[in-house]
């Protein structure tokens, strides 16, 4: 073997050395002890995750010293030049707070109708008036609708609709994909994480408004988070909790899950109507006739109040059976 063979051997065994012990302090003592920093100061701390570490491995192997170097010099620039404290000498705080009574706009509200009428008017002009005065309020219920929008004739008007889920999409899942890291890290015992992501996700999966691969893989974080709540700390599981995650099932056709969710209710709750409503649904999607009818008897002997959405459901099942 040649001495310019030798000496390249050298360097990339060198390089993978380096690589390997970037790698292991990162993950054994880096991350663990920026993550024990933040949960015991209760505050977010920037800090590498060990998936990061792994990828910055990778680099640095298959590219023998160029991908050391470069990690190297873009850490020592970031700790020169971008990690001075910001100046804010001239920057004044006040803690007065101020309450404004902003007075209502009678002449806009007099003539505000549902966004789903004002899909089927043929006034452009009315449609872009409700758009925009969707665009001021609280969006994150109205996310089905607003994709109706986007197949609106008026290209203003689903121009609007396109930027507005978007963004609001976009900034869903990038707390859901934050909160689902801090709930795979957090401790055996914690159930913070937990409770935190079944909140962001409330009401927002049951839009539709993603595609079916995209639903499926947000609802099967949600039933994790769940899942996870259910093993450590079942009461702090309420019916609303548990009615979603089976509603969402029911509608991937999920039924064997749907199932084992919807007894978990039932033994949780037996006493509340969502833990029998969510048993129909489900036997009436499977037509499972006999136990559908078996379960509203029970309902029906109980004291719950039945709502007229279990009575259509009965009509239904009754007139296609």
């Amino acid at each position: 073997m040649q001495y310019g063979e030798r000496a390249f051997l050298l360097v990339c065994f060198i390089s993978f050395l380096v690589s390997l012990v970037y790698l292991l302090v990162g993950i054994l003592f880096v991350v663990p002890v920026a993550t024990r920093k933040e949960r015991k100061e209760k505050t977010e701390i920037l800090h590498d995750n060990r998936r990061t570490y792994f990828l910055r491995f990778f680099v640095m192997f298959f590219c023998p010293v160029v991908g050391p170097l470069f990690y190297f010099f873009s850490y020592l620039i970031y700790r020169l030049i971008f990690r001075s404290p910001a100046d804010l000498d001239d920057v004044v705080f006040s803690k007065d707070r101020v309450k404004t009574q902003v007075k209502s706009d009678e002449e806009r509200e007099r003539d505000i109708i549902p966004l789903e009428e004002a899909l089927f008017v043929n006034g452009d002009k009315d449609l872009r008036t409700v758009m925009i005065n969707t665009l001021r309020g609280d969006i994150r219920g109205s996310l089905g609708t607003i994709m109706m929008a986007l197949n609106s004739k008026d290209s203003e008007t689903s121009h609007y609709a396109a930027s507005l889920l978007s963004s609001e999409l976009n900034e869903f899942r990038a707390g859901v994909q934050k909160l689902y890291r801090a709930m795979k890290e957090e401790e055996p015992e914690e159930t913070a994480r937990e409770r935190e992501l079944i909140d962001a996700m409330d009401g927002i999966l049951r839009q539709q408004v993603f595609t079916p691969l995209e639903q499926r893989k947000l609802v099967g974080m949600l039933e994790e988070a769940v899942g996870s709540l259910y093993r450590k700390a079942p009461s702090q599981l309420n019916v609303e909790d548990y009615e979603e995650l089976c509603l969402l099932l029911l509608g991937l056709e999920d039924y064997p899950r749907a199932e084992e969710w919807c007894m978990r209710m039932a033994g949780q709750y037996p006493h509340c109507l969502a833990s029998y409503t969510c048993r129909l649904k489900l036997y009436f999607s499977t037509g499972r006739r006999e136990i559908f009818f078996q379960t509203l008897s029970e309902l029906k002997s109980s004291d719950i109040v039945i709502d007229q959405a279990t009575l259509e459901l009965v009509r239904v099942f009754a007139k296609e059976g």
